[in-house]
């Protein structure tokens, strides 16, 4: 277990990496850069540190990479590789994105941009409480990228039509696992992406003047800043509890609390930014988009929501989320 100094030495190390190559080239490889920084190890020794530091580097940065099918891969009992992709569940849902007729498998969903130079890639398939995996070689796969509000993020639609012959049972509560692991890395993500927001707002909030003064000292102003903040804060200590308390109810709420701080977030600062954070000129854009499309995987806020209300209703029980 490391200790608070290890990692904010871990933190500091992995946001500046990114962060460096990424200002020396908006194209930069990052993934090559988490692995000269051993990500799948740290990812192997200490996997909750590792996916909060990463993917709230990654989200920080506005960085496109693949950990993603890392982090699902070991939760599903396979040894993380560049050369393995994993398929996402289907936007806005969380079940598994595959399914089996007699001996054929189909499947069409999304996966990360690795799904278009990997070896194979393992499809998870049935329901959440028979999930059945099965791996085949991508090149057998119809891959499309994906371009909508985010193309640079480099994520694949993909439609799989092949023998399911190969397909092995999987412990219900792996998938479950790999759910809550990819719920809690993009609610990271989200979070460093919205403080990435904040930080932009408060920096033009310093700069820009309007009746000789900037407009940071204007009380509308310092209130949209204060509750875009709040949210942030927020969100970080819900992420903390789902890393302390690691299940999948919080996870599922981590990941809620993720999607409507985006949306906060986006709103004020969106407004304080005013019209240049209207436009494309400015990077607010680039990661109020990345939040836009992170929002819908592995669940939307909403949908999220109301599956726990429904089970709420249905169990007539409420779960103990964090020991207070």
């Amino acid at each position: 277990m490391i200790d608070a100094d290890e990692r904010a030495s871990m933190q500091e190390t992995v946001r500046s990496a990114i962060a460096d190559s990424l200002a020396t080239d908006e194209g930069a490889d990052v993934d090559a850069v988490l692995a000269k920084l051993g990500w799948r190890e740290m990812l192997g020794d200490e996997p909750d540190h590792a996916i909060d530091v990463v993917f709230g580097a990654l989200g920080a940065a506005n960085g496109a990479a693949t950990a993603l099918d890392d982090v699902l891969a070991s939760a599903l009992g396979r040894e993380p590789s560049a050369d393995r992709a994993v398929l996402l569940p289907r936007f806005a849902t969380w079940d598994p994105p595959g399914r089996i007729d007699a001996d054929d498998l189909h499947a069409r969903s999304l996966a990360t941009a690795r799904v278009a130079s990997a070896g194979e890639v393992s499809i998870v398939c049935g329901s959440p409480s028979e999930p059945w995996v099965v791996t085949l070689p991508t090149a057998s796969v119809e891959l499309c990228s994906v371009q909508g509000i985010d193309p640079i993020a480099g994520f694949r639609s993909v439609r799989v039509q092949g023998s399911a012959a190969g397909a092995r049972r999987l412990d219900p509560a792996a998938w479950e696992s790999a759910v809550a692991l990819g719920r809690r890395a993009v609610a990271h993500q989200i979070a460093g992406a919205s403080r990435a927001m904040l930080d932009l707002a408060c920096a033009h909030a310093r700069e820009r003047v309007q009746f000789g003064r900037p407009i940071a000292r204007f009380q509308a102003v310092r209130h949209r800043l204060a509750d875009a903040l709040v949210a942030v804060e927020a969100l970080e200590a819900t992420l903390t509890a789902a890393r302390e308390t690691p299940n999948p109810d919080t996870a599922a709420l981590a990941k809620a609390v993720a999607g409507r701080t985006a949306r906060t977030v986006a709103v004020h600062c969106q407004q304080v930014l005013a019209g240049i954070g209207f436009t494309t000129e400015h990077r607010f854009h680039r990661f109020l988009k990345r939040t836009l499309l992170l929002e819908g995987l592995f669940g939307s806020a909403d949908e999220i929501v109301r599956d726990v209300g429904r089970r709420l209703l249905a169990e007539r029980r409420v779960p103990t989320l964090i020991e207070l």
